[in-house]
């Protein structure tokens, strides 16, 4: 599911590179959504990006986060697993941005576009089945466990919404990382249990 997602998001993305027509249907304008019924954006947003960057970087995270999750899903769910795991995607993208819509919805000029909450629920399902792992990204260069990661992850995205003046819409990171792990403890409870015991161990 990893793969055919990253594909299917370069082919809408590269389009709407080439078409400003593509662009402007697909691209999450809450005004738009709010005014004209257009909810098909909150989903069709996440598989457009701003520029090859944007897109490339959104990808590498996702590969490398999404195999692990995906993985993990398919032994805790089994047969289900594929099935929840396109949930917890395409749900990371919907519910990420819902926030906005509400901030944002009689704003005509506020656009937003990206996988960024989908991607942002994926590394946080993964720290939630792997905390003691060791991250290092972007601002944290420096490798340190995954939950610790996390915790200054969110730090940081609460940070930068409050203090605004940038193009990011951390807002939708944050709750993106928010549903990743309430979607999947709703899925798998224990896997709170199995969470503390894994790091409780580390200070052994």
């Amino acid at each position: 599911m990893t793969l055919y997602i990253m594909i299917l998001t370069c082919i809408i993305s590269v389009i709407a590179f080439q078409s400003r027509d593509v662009m402007d249907r697909l691209i999450f304008n809450p005004y738009k959504v709010h005014k004209y019924g257009q909810w098909y954006r909150l989903l069709s947003s996440g598989f457009i990006h701003a520029d090859w960057l944007h897109l490339i970087f959104n990808m590498y995270v996702c590969y490398n986060f999404g195999k692990i999750v995906e993985e993990e899903y398919n032994i805790a769910f089994e047969d289900k697993g594929w099935y929840y795991f396109l949930l917890l995607y395409l749900g990371g993208i919907v519910l990420s941005i819902l926030p906005t819509y509400k901030k944002h919805k009689d704003n005509y000029s506020y656009n937003a576009l990206g996988a960024s909450g989908a991607v942002s629920a994926l590394v946080f399902v993964f720290i939630l089945f792997e905390p003691t792992a060791k991250l290092a990204l972007m601002f944290l260069p420096v490798p340190m466990p995954a939950f610790l990661f996390g915790l200054l992850y969110i730090g940081f995205e609460i940070y930068m919404d409050k203090r605004g003046g940038s193009n990011i819409n951390h807002n939708a990171h944050f709750w993106g990382a928010m549903f990743g792990i309430v979607f999947t403890l709703a899925l798998k409870p224990l896997l709170v249990t199995e969470f503390i015991q894994k790091v409780a161990a580390m200070f052994q």
